[in-house]
């Protein structure tokens, strides 16, 4: 699968902050697709400075894997909360260039536009893959919101500087909620839908969980592992 280059990755973090504002100016929160028939996951799991990056795609409605890479990449930047996509994507982009199959729509375990400013994981990525994205983190990084109702379904604004940047959302009757918002080219009424969709039976979407799952060593089948030197590949 081709990306975009859209900047070096070798930054400091005032570089990356200039990245961001430079960068969020591009992002477009209307449906800009016909169809969504593919929905990927993402994951990381670092170890020892080294990333393994799970990219990981279902058929919907099945929520059935379709394909999926796993890979290894040393990590070049540091943690920094608001920062995580300068960290994160260039192992994420190892695997995606080895997927077989273009994702329609790619969900993200993070933050969107619901970002101190407004250029988080899901959007980076979003921007760099030229596809759909959609962040759905489990935790909160800004913004204010009312506790929705605990039926599956109900959600509520999330308010950051008057602006809603996204909505908690219940997937599950009486658990606690996920926080979504737009990544990339999709308006944030389909992100919900499509996020309620990928949540058939647990907190998080399948997508998520799945990648996850792949990232910490249980690969599912019809996935690929791509060893750190890039010469080996095992098949699952």
């Amino acid at each position: 699968m081709d990306y975009k280059e859209l900047h070096t990755w070798n930054v400091t973090t005032d570089e990356a902050r200039q990245i961001q504002n430079e960068l969020r100016h591009q992002i477009v929160q209307i449906n800009r697709f016909d169809e969504i028939r593919t929905v990927a996951g993402v994951d990381i799991g670092i170890r020892n400075e080294i990333a393994t990056a799970s990219v990981v795609v279902l058929n919907l409605p099945d929520l059935q894997v379709v394909d999926g890479v796993v890979a290894q990449r040393p990590i070049d930047f540091p943690y920094i909360p608001g920062y995580l996509s300068f960290r994160e994507i260039p192992p994420l982009l190892v695997a995606f260039a080895r997927l077989q199959t273009k994702p329609d729509l790619v969900i993200v375990d993070g933050q969107g536009i619901a970002h101190p400013r407004g250029f988080g994981l899901a959007s980076h990525l979003g921007l760099i893959l030229d596809r759909p994205t959609i962040g759905c983190a489990k935790s909160r990084l800004c913004g204010q919101y009312t506790e929705p109702d605990p039926e599956k379904g109900a959600w509520s604004d999330l308010i950051y500087n008057h602006d809603v940047i996204g909505i908690a959302l219940r997937t599950r009757t009486n658990v606690s909620v996920v926080y979504v918002s737009v990544g990339h080219l999709i308006s944030l009424q389909t992100a919900r839908e499509i996020t309620l969709k990928c949540c058939p039976k647990y907190r998080l979407p399948e997508t998520t969980r799945l990648a996850h799952q792949a990232a910490t060593g249980k690969i599912p089948e019809g996935v690929t592992f791509v060893e750190l030197d890039s010469k080996s590949i095992i098949k699952h």
